[in-house]
């Protein structure tokens, strides 16, 4: 049994003692779980679903409180205290704080700020963090295709649009031509593979490409006039920023879309907004 440290594990209670139980890590040896996160009713044999950290001693220990990010993840968190000696520290959801030495920080971090890390386990079996981002991204063959949906976390902002993380596993950029709605640094969203270029940087955009995306459009113009009694006040002449908070789209493919609809004879346009006309 190969039980990782910094994540979630399913663990064999092997035995309770008066402050907790410990739980079967196989080769990391027993992990205890204290006895504030023990469950009710829980005995010798029965398997929990625990969290593998470190204590205030750098000991192995077991929780089922929920971090906010677990190892190899990459989060947006809060710098809450900074020792001198040995680097900052980041609330990450757990009673003991994340630590970023001092050599893992990209700028010197400061009480009260945010930002981008991503979660290892060193060579010690400590969970850390480092803002350091490039020597944990593009170490991998890419092996993406165009169109196809990824995860994306916002990391920077810069002239040309927004530098982002895909995938945990690469950086591509989400022009701001292809921005619809406000990003924030941190924000984690589904986007989509525009571009793969041939200097191995990536395109990004928020959605789907060609047709697909008009089509899907389509299915949610007609589910939201079915909901809203046959009309929607949204047109084509409708600020991008409401039809971005309503559709989450740009207006360029709304009107795509309601243009769609129309040449079905599903749908008539007025000046107030958007009738449903008849049923696909």
């Amino acid at each position: 049994m190969k039980v990782e440290i910094g994540q979630w594990n399913m663990l064999k209670v092997a035995k309770e003692v008066d402050f907790g139980l410990y739980l079967d890590g196989g080769d990391l040896g027993e992990i205890l779980l204290p006895d504030r996160y023990v469950p009710d009713h829980t005995e010798a044999g029965d398997s929990l679903k625990v969290f593998i950290c470190n204590d205030s001693e750098d000991r192995l220990i077991a929780t089922t409180d929920m971090p906010y990010a677990v190892s190899d993840d990459f989060a947006f968190l809060k710098v809450v205290s900074v020792n001198e000696s040995v680097g900052a520290f980041l609330d990450w959801g757990l009673p003991k704080d994340l630590l970023v030495p001092f050599r893992e920080q990209q700028v010197k971090m400061k009480v009260g700020a945010w930002y981008v890390v991503r979660v290892y386990v060193d060579a010690d079996q400590r969970i850390a963090a480092s803002s350091k981002l490039d020597r944990f991204l593009d170490q991998t063959p890419i092996q993406y295709s165009v169109g196809q949906a990824v995860d994306l976390m916002i990391c920077k902002e810069t002239d040309i649009g927004y530098k982002s993380v895909i995938n945990r596993a690469h950086w591509g950029v989400l022009y701001f031509d292809d921005v619809f709605k406000p990003l924030k640094k941190g924000q984690k969203t589904r986007g989509y593979i525009k571009k793969l270029r041939s200097d191995r940087k990536i395109d990004l955009c928020l959605q789907k490409l060609g047709y697909e995306k008009v089509g899907d459009m389509t299915e949610s113009i007609l589910n939201a006039l079915k909901s809203e009694g046959g009309f929607i006040s949204v047109t084509d002449k409708s600020p991008p920023e409401l039809i971005a908070k309503q559709f989450n789209v740009s207006k360029k493919t709304y009107k795509k879309a309601i243009g769609a609809l129309y040449k079905k004879r599903l749908i008539k346009i007025e000046p107030d907004g958007i009738y449903l006309i008849g049923e696909p």
